[in-house]
């Protein structure tokens, strides 16, 4: 190729490189909002834990639907509050102070979970953006192959699945703890959802999920 042809072949290509310069600003911006969005959504939801009520359910339980689960959905709005008051349906419930400690102390246990789960999936989210934060040719041919998704998947399971692990880990006291409670504080009873075999297949159902992946 001579140098009249090279000079041809880089003025036509000189548009698309620009192109392309434009895009990759575009994307990396792109990337960067969604970056800070993500931050400030979990810091909200963080915040949220500490000061808002925490809301009673079958937000943990597991497993597959049973007869006890259509009940559930059927129960009045149960509550516990940062004093550590428990509302059913929005009247308090009348309890000592130790039943209060009790109280307090369940809740603290779940909302350290869901910190735990909200940081995996704050982790995971920019883990996701990290992986796209590539240059447009990357970013085009991985998408096409799918090598994109599977350096997701991989990064995902590698970095999230020793913090997700350890929530089934936590489990067993907090189960200890439910149970305590519904013993103590009848009104509560219906609220404590998590089974045995919630805790005991956690860790295999984690694993089976990620590996499904």
């Amino acid at each position: 190729m001579n140098r009249k042809h090279i000079a041809v072949l880089l003025i036509a290509l000189s548009p698309l490189v620009a192109q392309a310069g434009t895009v990759k600003s575009e994307v990396e911006k792109d990337l960067d909002d969604a970056r800070q969005e993500i931050r400030t959504e979990m810091a909200q939801e963080r915040a949220k834990l500490g000061s808002e009520n925490l809301t009673l359910g079958d937000g943990l339980h597991f497993g597959k639907e049973d007869q006890g689960d259509a009940k559930r959905r059927h129960l009045p709005k149960g509550e516990i509050t940062p004093r550590g008051d428990l509302l059913i349906d929005g009247k308090a419930v009348a309890i000592d102070a130790g039943q209060r400690r009790q109280l307090l102390d369940y809740r603290a246990q779940v909302i350290d979970i869901a910190r735990t789960g909200l940081v995996a999936g704050e982790k995971a989210a920019m883990l996701a953006i990290e992986a796209t934060d590539v240059s447009l040719f990357r970013l085009i041919v991985g998408g096409l192959s799918g090598s994109l998704e599977r350096k997701v998947e991989a990064t995902v399971q590698r970095e999230i699945q020793p913090m997700v692990l350890q929530i089934c880990r936590r489990l067993p006291q907090l189960r200890d703890s439910q149970q305590a409670l519904a013993a103590s504080v009848p009104e509560f009873r219906p609220y404590a959802t998590l089974d045995r075999d919630d805790v005991e297949n956690c860790e295999r159902d984690i694993r089976k999920d990620m590996a499904a992946r």
